[in-house]
């Protein structure tokens, strides 16, 4: 099967699977287990963050964050296409009593400065109190611009607000930019990063962010079910993830650029956006179903709608991508 769904589908390496069998462990909610520590250690260095927290899933990690900045009767401005208000199950709203302030993000995935700033909510009696802005980088495959995260940054402080940035695929922005991890994190108070996407981790998020709010993270995660016992064989999967994966997600936009380009020449398919591992094609209506069952019976895995994301990951070569072109090609030629 060729699965173009996410790359949450990827499977740990032989190497990564290795490392976790090897992984020295202990119990993790009381701080006993080494792989952890280590991990985290040099994950918050690599950051340059106080602290790290090691998480199951990145929605978890995300729904700590909100709950750590903000108390019940609060609110978070994020953007209608976010993964924190769109497709984690309005955890903020539900688990944290936390209003979000969803607005429309750019065609860039930005917010822009001037419905932010609009949003932000008086000291009144009336209103929720405005206290996070929650970002994601990449949104939709696009890398937010630094010049605008700068300023977005710049324009909560100007608030009062913190601000927390959901990095689940940060890491492609990073090599897509070629710039360092503690470069992405430092203008945010908090960020979650994902390992069990691109990067091949079986499972495991980590937060990064001050000693403060770390502390109050690990209260809230042990909260929401969150702490796990010999939990080394996950730091481990994430650390191997960490060393060795990162560069190649080079190979994964290398190839996206090449599947976009030659979706693009098929009548039928209109590419709307091409960035970083994404391809986004908007697919004639008619041509859903059938090509669907086209895809399929030619082991393709795609989640076919009218306007379909293509994910490229680490688990796919340059045959792959050139198998579902020719396959794809073959579709419309008929």
């Amino acid at each position: 099967m060729i699965d173009l769904r996410s790359d949450t589908v990827t499977r740990p390496s032989t190497a990564m699977r290795e490392a976790m069998l090897a992984a020295p462990v202990g119990d993790d909610v009381w701080g006993d287990d080494p792989t952890v520590n280590a991990f985290q250690d040099t994950l918050a260095e690599r950051a340059g963050k106080e602290a790290a927290l090691l998480f199951p899933s990145g929605t978890q990690s995300n729904l700590v964050a909100l709950m750590a900045h903000c108390e019940r009767g609060d609110e978070y401005i994020v953007g209608q296409n976010a993964h924190t208000y769109r497709y984690e199950g309005g955890g903020a709203a539900v688990l944290g009593s936390i209003q979000p302030q969803p607005l429309e993000n750019a065609p860039d995935g930005s917010l822009p400065l001037e419905k932010i700033t609009a949003a932000i909510k008086a000291d009144d009696v009336h209103f929720a109190r405005t206290r996070l802005l929650a970002l994601e980088n990449t949104i939709g495959g696009k890398v937010l611009p630094e010049e605008y995260v700068t300023q977005a940054v710049a324009l909560a402080r100007q608030h009062g607000l913190a601000a927390h940035l959901d990095g689940a695929r940060l890491f492609n922005a990073m090599v897509a930019t070629n710039t360092s991890l503690e470069a992405m994190c430092q203008p945010f108070d908090s960020v979650s990063l994902c390992f069990s996407k691109g990067l091949g981790a079986p499972i495991g998020s980590a937060l990064v962010g001050s000693h403060a709010l770390i502390d109050k993270a690990r209260r809230w995660r042990k909260v929401v079910g969150g702490g796990m016992r010999q939990a080394g064989i996950i730091a481990a999967a994430c650390q191997h993830a960490l060393d060795h994966h990162v560069a190649g997600l080079a190979d994964d936009h290398r190839r996206a650029a090449r599947l976009g380009e030659g979706l693009s020449a098929l009548p039928g398919l209109e590419v709307t956006s091409q960035a970083t591992n994404m391809v986004f094609v908007r697919v004639d209506q008619a041509h859903v179903a059938p090509l669907a069952r086209w895809l399929e019976e030619h082991e393709i895995l795609l989640n076919l709608v009218d306007n379909t994301r293509f994910v490229v990951h680490r688990d796919l070569d340059d045959a792959d991508i050139e198998r579902v072109i020719e396959v794809m090609t073959d579709y419309f030629a008929r």
